[in-house]
């Protein structure tokens, strides 16, 4: 069973190397200023209203539902 065992310890080192969270817990979306280009993400908003853009200070839009798959980076 050497062989197995040693297997198994490769794919849960593996596995743990990229797990990159930072604790915050998973991210839903991110905010968007679609006239600037600024991305900020969910995790790093307080509250529940958009925020509002650094650069132009226009409401930002959010992207990304959290039921739909894909990347919203």
């Amino acid at each position: 069973m050497g062989l197995l065992d040693t297997i198994t310890d490769t794919l849960r080192a593996s596995s743990a190397a990229t797990n990159r969270g930072d604790g915050r817990g998973e991210s839903k979306g991110a905010y968007w200023c679609h006239d600037c280009g600024e991305r900020r993400l969910d995790l790093d908003v307080a509250g529940d209203d958009p925020p509002t853009c650094p650069s132009c200070g226009e409401a930002m839009t959010f992207e990304r539902s959290p039921g739909s798959t894909g990347c919203a980076c």
